[in-house]
């Protein structure tokens, strides 16, 4: 099992990067996919046609989202929380990932860099155009 913690950057309020990570017709607009979201804890959630699933566990609007990510029989709970901050060029998002399958980690790092952060990041960066 591995960790992984990164901060990432993205050109919108914290507000904006929080629903924009937790409302279905938000998540919808920057991956291009249908999502399952809800901002109760213990609803189950499902990202990028059925690719990440997994349940709420907390919520605090604007600043923070924990959630367990599933990863089949795993013993441990994977364990996603991001916190937002306020930055000057608008969020700053640290992202920390625990008990991450070793089999599946150069795929989990890649696709929070490239497709989840890096879309999102995407997103905003062409609304400012």
């Amino acid at each position: 099992m591995k960790d992984y913690k990164k901060y990432f950057i993205v050109p919108a309020p914290p507000e904006d990067v929080y629903l924009a990570l937790t409302h279905p017709n938000t998540l919808h607009l920057w991956t291009g996919e249908e999502a399952t979201m809800s901002t109760e804890p213990n609803s189950e959630f499902s990202l990028w046609g059925g690719s990440i699933v997994g349940k709420n566990l907390e919520f605090e609007p604007g600043k923070k989202i924990v959630q367990h990510w599933y990863f089949g029989e795993q013993p441990e709970n994977s364990i996603v929380t991001i916190k937002l901050h306020q930055h000057n060029s608008g969020t700053s998002v640290e992202l920390r990932h625990t008990n991450i399958p070793d089999e599946a980690y150069e795929d989990i790092v890649e696709g929070w860099n490239e497709t989840y952060f890096g879309s999102l990041i995407d997103f905003y960066e062409e609304e400012e155009d």
